[in-house]
């Protein structure tokens, strides 16, 4: 199968290309008011034509008067194509468990939309045991059906074999435009059984593949084959600033002292990162540190985990998706073929999966909005109540990974707020599950301290200059006036006190 081949030529099973229709003709047969599955994972691998559809169907009947929408479920953040044209027909009543999508963002954020925010690793079990109610619709991008009916999935994994297995009805786009070189670089894994009887997953190493190549689907299922043309959306990573490479150069020192202890090896542990700038530059960092021989069990291949095979230093990277910069991306397309032995793309029930993290001892390097002195850590809202993405998969790797380091800058806003605050205004990691603080000040270790201790070395190596004596006077007087002595807080200023030169307008403490 060439990669030029057009998405007709890519349907070889008789039966199912007798189903093919245009994307307006699959989007007629999806009712309002149920649950779809769809593909896709930080905006590759998703369904593209039929989302636009059906949200022109939205539109059309919501001007009608009709109330029209659906509930979607994805492997994480999608494109404008999916998440952005469906938000803005208002068409989505309930989404999870992941979105990156401004006016998905705003319209959740206005509680005109529903969502679940769900660590990663829970969805494809939430919906298997039916927490999350009868999935109607799996709606899926695939690179190929081949003459026996199998499979050749996209640029992501995701969810998609478990909407595949649970929807009462399957609709497949066909996608030409990603590489039929994908073929056999994905294992996707059957072997999970609901309690009380499942077993062990026997995957012992990053590179291990234990499952199938490909999606099984039964035919009946299928309702419509749509062929699409359609480039994944990637978004441009920004290159590294200072603050990027500070951070970075804290968490290198970091793990060269670890090796030095004896504590993991010179080839480190398998490596997770999440999406963004800073797990960019670490990863770039990397290229110019004394570590050989690295490996990475992680949700997706980012430009660095790239850069990182090519010069040989990474030699496997497990992941569930791509998310590369449109100029990498094209790159990496256009010689799919060479990474087939080293990226292996998995369901992402599979590469979240808590088993196999602690098994691996991955060590997980995560963003974050804000950090307290005592460790707890904010990834997902802003003043408390707003969200931004969603946890994604962070929890997944800080509960059960080797080391749980969270990273960001000291302040945001051009310094007009400290992301070092006395209590987190939200919740996302608690300080049980955070082992490293880094920001570009320093790296706070909080492994074997007390909460008290934890507040000192916070404040000291990862408080930005401003706002140290703040928080210092914050600390001694909590120490003093706390009801008790274990966590020291004011309760009545704590929660507001990040906020505060936001709602006043101030900038800087020294400079105002």
């Amino acid at each position: 199968m060439s990669s030029s081949t057009s998405a007709s030529s890519r349907v070889l099973n008789s039966s199912l290309a007798s189903r093919i229709m245009s994307a307006d003709e699959a989007a007629a047969l999806i009712g309002f008011g149920t649950r779809i599955g769809m593909s896709g994972f930080t905006g590759s691998g998703y369904a593209k034509a039929v989302p636009l559809a059906l949200a022109r169907r939205i539109s059309d009947a919501n001007l009608r008067g009709q109330k029209a929408q659906v509930s979607i479920f994805t492997g994480a953040s999608t494109g404008p194509e999916l998440d952005g044209a469906l938000a803005m027909a208002g068409g989505i009543q309930l989404r999870l468990p992941y979105q990156s999508d401004p006016e998905t963002r705003k319209r959740i954020n206005a509680g005109e939309m529903d969502y679940m925010d769900i660590h990663l690793g829970h969805v494809a079990q939430y919906v298997e045991y039916g927490f999350l109610g009868k999935m109607d619709w799996a709606l899926i991008e695939v690179t190929a059906i081949l003459e026996d009916g199998r499979l050749v999935p996209s640029s992501s994994v995701g969810n998609n074999r478990t909407w595949i297995d649970q929807a009462e009805k399957v609709i497949l786009e066909v996608n030409a435009r990603q590489p039929a070189e994908l073929e056999g670089m994905h294992d996707i894994y059957y072997g999970l059984q609901p309690p009380p009887n499942r077993q062990p997953i026997p995957l012992v190493h990053t590179g291990h593949r234990i499952g199938s190549p490909y999606l099984h689907v039964a035919p009946e299922k299928v309702a419509a084959v749509v062929l699409t043309d359609s480039p994944d959306r990637n978004s441009s990573f920004k290159a590294p600033d200072i603050t990027s490479r500070l951070i970075a150069g804290h968490l290198l020192d970091f793990l060269g002292w670890e090796v030095q202890k004896g504590r993991i090896p010179a080839s480190l542990l398998p490596l997770q990162s999440g999406v963004g700038n800073i797990a960019n530059a670490v990863l770039f960092g990397l290229l110019e540190a004394n570590f050989e021989n690295l490996t990475s069990y992680t949700e997706v291949i980012q430009d660095g985990m790239i850069a990182l095979l090519r010069s040989g230093k990474l030699t496997c990277a497990s992941a569930t998706a791509f998310s590369l910069s449109p100029e990498v991306m094209e790159k990496v397309n256009a010689e799919m073929g060479t990474y087939r032995e080293s990226i292996v793309l998995r369901p992402q029930e599979i590469s979240n999966h808590p088993e196999i993290i602690r098994r691996l001892g991955v060590i997980g390097m995560n963003g974050m909005i804000e950090a307290d002195i005592y460790g707890n850590v904010n990834s997902t809202h802003v003043m408390g109540s707003r969200i931004q993405n969603g946890i994604g998969g962070s929890g997944d790797f800080a509960r059960n990974g080797y080391l749980a380091i969270f990273m960001a800058p000291s302040t945001a806003q051009l310094g007009a707020i400290t992301t070092i605050v006395p209590m987190v205004s939200h919740v996302d990691h608690t300080e049980h599950d955070v082992d490293v603080i880094v920001t570009e000040q320093g790296l706070a270790d909080l492994r074997g301290l007390s909460p008290r201790q934890r507040s000192k070395v916070i404040i000291e190596r990862c408080a930005h200059p401003d706002y140290r004596s703040l928080l210092r006077d914050y600390q001694s007087r909590a120490e003093r006036l706390s009801f008790g002595k274990h966590t020291p807080h004011l309760l009545h200023e704590s929660l507001s006190w990040h906020e505060r030169y936001v709602r006043s307008g101030r900038m800087r403490p020294s400079e105002s």
